[in-house]
């Protein structure tokens, strides 16, 4: 006879049990990756008398956004309804929000029964042996160190980017990450951050307005590629930002796709502007203009 299943919140005292989770599944995830993911957000956890057998969290942007991830089930407790369990429990917290994901092949038939639809893709590229290029930028533009002062720009244009609200995001981020920002006649207009991440380091958010051949994107990764060579680096990009072909180039292959996927938000209307409004700028990107601020690298698959 199976075990019985009891689900409660995700509280710290269970980010050792969590963490063994990703192990099992050879998730890179470290604990303190999940102690990060944790304090921003909330979750659930399925325990049976052998401790937690599965997970999942959610946090909420501003009003009306949010995202969801960390969906994980013990491999043997799968097939047991725990995953659909624990994704209705997040879902009843976050209520009518215009909610996001990035879905396995494996996850994306649960999602779709529970309302998501897919609205794009996601990258993951990393490696350890690249070669950054020099990357010129165009006149009046130039990287320079984050400083204090720069947060309430840094939130703002990671807001704009992801159309989510980063007001709580960045500011954790900034605490543990280093960054670099792009300077338009002292004016900032771009970033991106680097923090350490399962092997190794990840670089994102990457923030910048796009232009046909996405220099300042390419400035602003190539800056944190090129301070650590022969460094484990990780970086997620939407499918749509172009920089697949030259993240390869560089050393830095693609290893998985995910699927992109959102509930509660009516195809063309205005709750679904965050996709919407990022493809309309990837098409301006594409026919050659300047567009305004785009996210050509994420926080990280949760969080988006």
């Amino acid at each position: 006879m199976s075990e019985p299943i009891t689900y409660r919140r995700f509280t710290n005292d269970d980010i050792a049990a969590a963490h063994a989770l990703t192990v099992e599944l050879k998730w890179p995830h470290r604990a303190d990756d999940w102690r990060f993911v944790a304090q921003l957000g909330i979750g659930f956890v399925a325990e049976d008398a052998s401790g937690v057998i599965g997970t999942a969290l959610c946090w909420k942007f501003g009003a009306d956004r949010a995202s969801l991830g960390m969906v994980i089930v013990s491999p043997a407790q799968q097939g047991r309804g725990i995953g659909k369990k624990l994704m209705e429990l997040v879902l009843k917290e976050l209520g009518g929000r215009v909610t996001f994901l990035h879905a396995t092949p494996a996850g994306q038939p649960l999602y779709e029964k529970l309302g998501f639809r897919a609205v794009g893709t996601l990258d993951q590229h990393q490696g350890a042996a690249f070669q950054p290029p020099l990357v010129s930028l165009p006149p009046g533009e130039r990287l320079r160190p984050l400083g204090s002062s720069d947060t309430a720009r840094l939130v703002e244009l990671a807001s704009q980017a992801s159309g989510l609200d980063r007001g709580e995001v960045l500011p954790a981020l900034l605490s543990c990450a280093d960054g670099i920002a792009l300077d338009r006649d002292g004016e900032l207009v771009g970033f991106a951050l680097f923090r350490r991440f399962g092997r190794g380091f990840a670089i994102g958010p990457v923030v910048a307005p796009g232009s046909a051949d996405s220099s300042r994107a390419k400035a602003l990764i190539s800056h944190w590629l090129a301070l650590n060579e022969g460094v484990f680096v990780r970086i997620d990009t939407p499918g749509e930002s172009g920089l697949t072909e030259w993240l390869e180039q560089l050393g830095l292959p693609r290893v998985d796709t995910v699927v992109k996927m959102v509930r509660h938000a009516a195809p063309g209307g205005a709750a679904n502007s965050t996709t919407h409004a990022a493809n309309a700028a990837y098409a301006t990107k594409a026919a050659g203009e300047d567009a305004s601020c785009l996210q050509f690298g994420i926080i990280n698959q949760a969080i988006c």
